[in-house]
């Protein structure tokens, strides 16, 4: 649809669950694994990590953000591997935490969420259209808040961690 009304220059990618792709002219599509990571959804931050860097102060990037983003985009810190995102994602799942718990750890261990993607097309202006799923409408919680300053703590995370008592790999507890 953005495609029919935007008449300018467009370069687009949108990362959906597997599925709900759709054919578009100029905006690329990647399907990717929710509710836990996989491959395909590193890739697809990967390439949109590129594409938002190296914007000036005269683009426009239009972020269309929604549930299921913190699965669909997986982008491990430094020293962090997909599988450790991944054992992120099924401890969170399995624990029982409310969701701003789960994406204050989330936010920890990704290069892209908690503002990061925003950050990284910095000086470019960033639209965010947020379609919430969580109570209370926290855009800074929908899809782990790309494009929303992180405003937890290491300390918020590590008592989450421990409140729920998970069990996380040693490489993300030492990155947190």
């Amino acid at each position: 649809a953005f495609e029919k009304v935007w008449d300018g220059p467009i370069d687009g990618l949108v990362v959906t669950r597997y599925g709900y792709g759709a054919k578009c002219e100029r905006i690329e599509i990647i399907e990717a694994a929710h509710p836990v990571p996989d491959a395909a959804g590193l890739e697809a931050s990967r390439r949109l990590l590129e594409k938002v860097r190296g914007l000036t102060a005269d683009d426009l990037v239009v972020a269309l953000i929604s549930g299921g983003g913190s699965a669909l985009l997986p982008s491990p810190a430094p020293g962090l591997t997909l599988a450790d995102e991944i054992a992120v994602n099924e401890a969170l799942l399995a624990s029982g935490a409310p969701i701003a718990a789960m994406n204050t750890i989330r936010k920890h261990v990704s290069t892209i969420k908690g503002g990061r993607l925003a950050a990284a097309a910095h000086p470019a202006r960033v639209v965010s259209l947020v379609v919430s799923d969580i109570p209370g409408d926290n855009p800074a919680l929908v899809a782990s808040g790309p494009t929303v300053p992180d405003t937890g703590s290491r300390e918020d995370a590590l008592a989450s961690i421990a409140a729920y008592g998970m069990k996380l790999p040693d490489a993300v507890m030492a990155h947190i």
